[in-house]
């Protein structure tokens, strides 16, 4: 697995882009792998304001329903509809189109830099 070494990432398997207090917020393709294929996808809403380590969302697939774990503190400024009306571009392309929504962090989230992460997952 070819991890982006400019983003951070959590132990629920989300990434971020940050710049700024701004953050893009999508799925690794480790946890898109497992989750198999993604047939619907729930994320919250424009205004939201969401809690690190709580449900913000949800991604069904053929497998399995996973709850969307919020990766830090903030508020929903933008969400991917794309991504809403075709979920399996989350599959396809998570580090890419298959981005989940952009937040305004507010609080200092437990990230991991690629290499720790590939550590986590065992892919080091």
């Amino acid at each position: 697995m070819s991890l982006p070494a400019d983003l951070q990432y959590t132990r629920d398997h989300e990434w971020l882009a940050t710049d700024g207090d701004l953050s893009t917020v999508g799925i690794t393709t480790y946890a898109a792998d497992a989750l198999g294929d993604v047939v619907y996808l729930s994320v919250p809403a424009v205004g939201d304001t969401i809690k690190a380590g709580e449900p913000c969302g949800e991604i069904e697939s053929t497998k399995s329903v996973s709850d969307l774990v919020a990766p830090a503190d903030g508020e929903v400024v933008e969400i991917n509809d794309a991504a809403v009306a075709d979920p399996a571009v989350i599959n396809s392309d998570p580090f890419g189109a298959g981005w989940l929504f952009r937040m305004r962090i507010t609080g200092t989230p437990d990230l991991l830099d690629a290499t720790a992460y590939a550590a986590l997952t065992g892919e080091a």
